[in-house]
């Protein structure tokens, strides 16, 4: 069974769909640029913050920060760190040529 978590709800993000808007249109986003930079600068990963938006039972529609994160695979990460460790072992090793 999956875990739930807490959603966190998009500061400074509002999104609306305009039902008598052309087919094209798929919706209005609008951003509140005090709420959204300061949302934004405390999320961001590497410089990115995904945002979803959902639709409410209810009908509204909602912009939520998408958490997930992929895990390392098991020999993957241990097979990283050891080839980082043995990269730093090599660097600090004193029979260098120069």
């Amino acid at each position: 069974m999956q875990e739930q978590k807490e959603k966190i709800f998009a500061s400074g993000f509002s999104f609306k769909r305009n039902e008598k808007a052309p087919d094209f249109v798929v919706g209005r986003q609008s951003i509140k640029v005090d709420e959204a930079i300061a949302f934004l600068q405390e999320r961001q990963k590497n410089g990115w913050v995904n945002i979803d938006i959902k639709q409410a039972k209810g009908g509204n529609y909602y912009c939520e920060l998408d958490t997930w994160e992929a895990k390392p695979r098991g020999n993957e990460a241990a097979s990283t760190a050891q080839s980082y460790q043995a990269a730093a072992n090599k660097a600090a090793e004193p029979n260098l040529p120069f």
